[in-house]
């Protein structure tokens, strides 16, 4: 998922939308607290997210990612500057998006199905990410004692849910069906003949309907149906493992 934002209004908005939350955080402690205990889960859930797509390409014969070094768990390799930027104190960012190219995919796959499966690879480690912690913060709660009531205690268990939720979030949000997300290209793949070229001559059209959403609230009322129902699956596997 990339925006590419070469307009310079929506530079400016974007820009006005950073200053306004930046002093949010600066006016309340507790804000700029919570916001600082979201790094390692954005970090983890970006890096994880760039892993799989170049993951994926590499196993379908595509060694374009393996030459840029994106086969690698270092944050580094995956983390747009801008976009980080954004997803702290705009709400919403990317990263360093997963090049690939398609013609080198192996005979097994079709292009079209090869590029499906990379773009359906990065939210669905997403999902395992989230299912994984689940697990992590059910056993945390399960053994941990009093430990759970100390600070560090505490933080760890902040920093297990804000990783469990943006991993939720982000991909069910990489699953809309609009480019650039992740889900306009797996709906490409399975659309018949007549539909996939009209939705890629007007795919224009699209980016920018995807804009709209994603700079508006329209984004959390089109996800937040599937982001709870996720989320309490995931709350009730936590709650039974830590009995």
């Amino acid at each position: 998922m990339y925006f590419n934002f070469s307009n310079p209004w929506m530079i400016g908005l974007l820009a006005i939308l950073v200053i306004q939350n930046l002093r949010y955080y600066i006016k309340s402690p507790n804000a700029m607290l919570e916001l600082v205990l979201s790094i390692p889960a954005i970090l983890i859930a970006i890096t994880f997210h760039e892993f799989a797509h170049a993951w994926v390409a590499d196993k379908l014969g595509d060694d374009t990612p393996r030459q840029q070094g994106r086969l690698s768990l270092n944050p580094i390799k995956h983390i747009d500057p801008f976009g980080m930027v954004l997803l702290l104190f705009a709400g919403f960012g990317w990263g360093k998006p997963v090049q690939i190219n398609p013609n080198n995919f192996n005979r097994k796959v079709s292009i079209k199905q090869g590029n499906a499966y990379v773009s359906l690879a990065g939210p669905l480690m997403n999902f395992i990410l989230a299912l994984l912690f689940s697990l992590i913060y059910g056993l945390v709660l399960k053994f941990g004692g009093a430990f759970l009531y100390s600070t560090t205690g505490k933080v760890i268990q902040t920093v297990l849910m804000y990783t469990i939720t943006m991993n939720v979030g982000l991909g069910v949000f990489n699953l809309i069906p609009l480019p650039p997300l992740d889900g306009s290209k797996i709906l490409v793949a399975v659309l018949p003949d007549g539909a996939r070229r009209w939705y890629q001559e007007h795919e224009h059209i699209l980016y920018i309907v995807s804009l709209v959403i994603w700079v508006t609230p329209l984004a959390s009322m089109i996800i937040s149906p599937a982001v709870r129902l996720i989320g309490n699956g995931l709350i009730k596997l936590i709650i039974t493992i830590a009995g």
